[in-house]
């Protein structure tokens, strides 16, 4: 009997298949099952053995942990339908914060767990699935799960999910990421023939990059560029023409455009994710586009120099656009903890051009209230001077 490695899957130009051994291959554990796979996604595998007899599974899942703090885990998903986290029956691996001793406690994955109304607790499973043995490895970074799984009569399929997520909150596993192998983490495999189906999220990478690029370069960019532009260039430009409203009204409304399209497709992703609810990130991405429509109407509706509510108008302007430059650039930072993207070049390169925009910005605002306070001296020289003439004027009457 020859023992072989478990194959590794190729990260780059991964076909769709998941990447299988031949009969008999032996686990990080050193412990020999009858077949293995390498599963597409994490650098995860999975090992088993069937006990035809009593239709028992015996399984050895094998994950990587983000962090030391995080957790590692596969489910099982007891349907007929395709594998989905919801429904799913979990064993899921993380340091206890008792004692530091890896342990594997079963979940159950129910809707409540996908739209996060409340943290995830362990529980007993309703399916005959029990952890065996937990095992970290020498690089203590990867974590084994050794399992019993008891199959119902005449099954021999089982829709897998794995994951793994970088915090544990008590006992608590915190959400794991959402970039596309996270959401990518699912397969239906056939323990007999060991031919087994990938599924792939919907294909959404592309729609979601678009979707980021156009909401921080409209609400994270343009619109604070556009109201510093309403702020400092009608004090730096000499000329009586209004060549600073142009300006502004021109880099909202480019702004606003597409914004415009960037919360289209957010509503799409929506649409396309059931189940999958970021609140922060949706309730601060409606807010802003309201407020943007708002200042879109207003200034269709602004009233001209001499009115008597032009005052109104302008506080109520400046109020609601400084609010949805804040919102925004705020639910630009959401959408990068939502990507997965928080620790990445992505979120680096905008902290980079906001901080250079707010250091222009601190500059001019600087120079506004030089350019003020000089005015203002200017003026009360200008009136002493006018006191004096008039009073000499009067002296030589006399």
């Amino acid at each position: 009997m020859h023992l072989h490695h478990l194959l590794l899957l190729s990260l780059l130009l991964a076909p769709p298949r998941i990447a299988l051994a031949s009969s008999h291959c032996t686990t990080a554990a050193s412990k020999t099952y009858h077949n293995c796979l390498s599963l597409p996604t994490q650098q995860a595998s999975l090992a088993w053995t069937l006990h035809a007899r009593n239709s028992t599974l015996d399984l050895a899942f094998t994950g990587s942990l983000i962090a030391p703090s995080g957790w590692v885990g596969f489910g099982i998903n007891p349907g007929d339908n395709a594998p989905e986290m919801v429904g799913a029956r979990a064993l899921i691996a993380f340091a206890d914060p008792s004692t530091g001793a890896t342990v594997a406690l079963p979940f159950v994955l129910d809707d409540s767990t996908k739209l996060q109304k409340a943290p995830l607790r362990s529980r007993p499973l309703d399916i005959p699935l029990s952890a065996s043995e937990t095992l970290v490895l020498a690089d203590r970074a990867t974590v084994s799960i050794r399992a019993t799984l008891r199959l119902a009569h005449n099954r021999t399929k089982i829709n897998l999910v794995w994951n793994r997520g970088a915090y544990v909150q008590g006992y608590s596993p915190t959400i794991h990421p959402m970039d596309t192998p996270a959401l990518n983490s699912r397969a239906t495999i056939d323990i007999l023939t060991t031919a087994s189906t990938s599924v792939r999220h919907p294909p959404t990478t592309l729609l979601r990059t678009l979707h980021a690029c156009l909401n921080s370069a409209s609400w994270g960019l343009m619109l604070p560029i556009g109201a510093a532009l309403a702020r400092h260039l009608k004090q730096l430009s000499p000329s009586p023409a209004p060549t600073w409203f142009y300006a502004h009204a021109g880099t909202q409304l480019a702004g606003f455009t597409l914004g415009t399209f960037g919360f289209g497709t957010g509503l799409w992703l929506g649409a396309q994710s059931v189940g999958v609810v970021h609140e922060a990130h949706r309730k601060l991405g409606v807010a802003v586009f309201c407020v943007g429509g708002l200042q879109m109407m207003a200034l269709m509706c602004r009233p001209t120099a001499t009115h008597r509510l032009r005052k109104y108008w302008k506080s109520y302007h400046h109020l609601v656009g400084y609010a949805c430059v804040v919102m925004g650039v705020v639910n630009v930072f959401q959408g990068f903890e939502v990507m997965g993207l928080w620790r990445s070049y992505w979120r680096l390169g905008y902290c980079v051009v906001l901080a250079s925009l707010v250091g222009v910005f601190v500059a001019l605002e600087a120079n506004s209230w030089v350019l003020f306070c000089r005015k203002a001296r200017e003026e009360e020289m200008r009136r002493e001077g006018e006191g004096v003439g008039k009073k000499g004027f009067g002296d030589d009457e006399i």
